[in-house]
This record gives structure tokens, C-alpha cells and sequence, in this order.
């Protein structure tokens, strides 16, 4: 499927770099203000710098991930998808 993240890097704290299976790549930036609840862990630098990208999701350790398909829409369109 189109949704499926290929690759997801930290580019600084709370900002990544994606791309999926089909070429389409850009950006996702949390904003603080989303960085509650299962995001919470993402606060700190040294766990966010630990994304990786596994079965075509962006993930972090303590099962924390982000569903593609939004991602991906928000990507196409505008090149960036900003979680606040």
C-alpha cells in the first residue's frame, strides 16, 4: 500500500523527515502542545532521536507510533504534516 513509511529520520528535536513506498516524502513537526498522553515520552530529545520505521509506520520504543495514512495526506498535499 501508498501509506507504507519507508524510511523516517529525526531531523531535530520533535521534526522528522519520512518517505513512503511511493517516492512522496516530507515533514512531520509536533508541537509541544501534542506531546501528551502516549506522545509524552516523545518530550524527551534522546527518545524522539530514536524513530525508526517498522511495518510502514513511523515508531518509537514503549510502542509508540503514528498511523500513516493522515501522514501521508497532510505530506502530499502540503509537504508537511503538523501534529499540535
Amino acid at each position: 500500500m501508498y501509506y507504507d513509511v519507508t524510511e523516517a529520520r529525526a531531523l531535530e528535536h520533535l521534526r522528522l523527515a519520512v518517505r513512503f513506498r511511493d517516492g512522496v516524502s516530507g515533514e512531520v513537526v509536533f508541537k509541544p502542545s501534542h506531546l501528551f498522553g502516549v506522545f509524552e515520552a516523545l518530550k524527551d530529545p534522546t527518545v524522539f532521536a530514536k524513530v525508526t520505521c517498522e511495518d510502514g509506520f513511523v515508531s518509537w520504543p514503549g510502542d509508540v507510533d503514528l498511523a500513516p495514512d493522515a501522514m501521508y495526506d497532510a505530506i502530499k498535499r502540503d509537504g508537511c504534516w503538523t501534529l499540535d
